[in-house]
């Protein structure tokens, strides 16, 4: 029997702990929240052109290989999301921000 080649993983780590896939901005969060919603490989590279097919299969293999780990992250992210912008909320007043703006707009 030949050696199997292995497939490197399409995923890498950015500087703020976010796993995108490849070389491209799109999050693995993106891709598997698309798969999760029923979309198919080629639908998700249909939403994002910068994916290649080869990568879409790749990442939800590697999600449904995984994914008691990757469901972990996942659930970090969404903390971290709720957390920023609950923090966003506390900053920032936005009572009547769309009025605010429109008056600017005609200044």
């Amino acid at each position: 029997m030949s050696p199997v080649n292995v497939i490197e993983l399409p995923l890498l780590l950015d500087e703020d702990h976010v796993l995108r896939v490849g070389k491209t901005r799109v999050t693995f969060d993106s891709i598997i929240q698309a798969f999760t919603d029923g979309a198919t490989p080629e639908e998700i590279v249909q939403r994002f052109p910068s994916v290649s097919l080869a990568d879409s299969y790749a990442v939800i293999a590697y999600y449904l290989r995984n994914r008691t780990e990757m469901d972990s992250y996942l659930a970090q992210r969404r903390h971290k999301a709720e957390s920023v912008r609950d923090e966003n909320e506390r900053r920032y007043d936005v009572t009547g921000l769309r009025s605010r703006l429109l008056a600017r707009k005609q200044h």
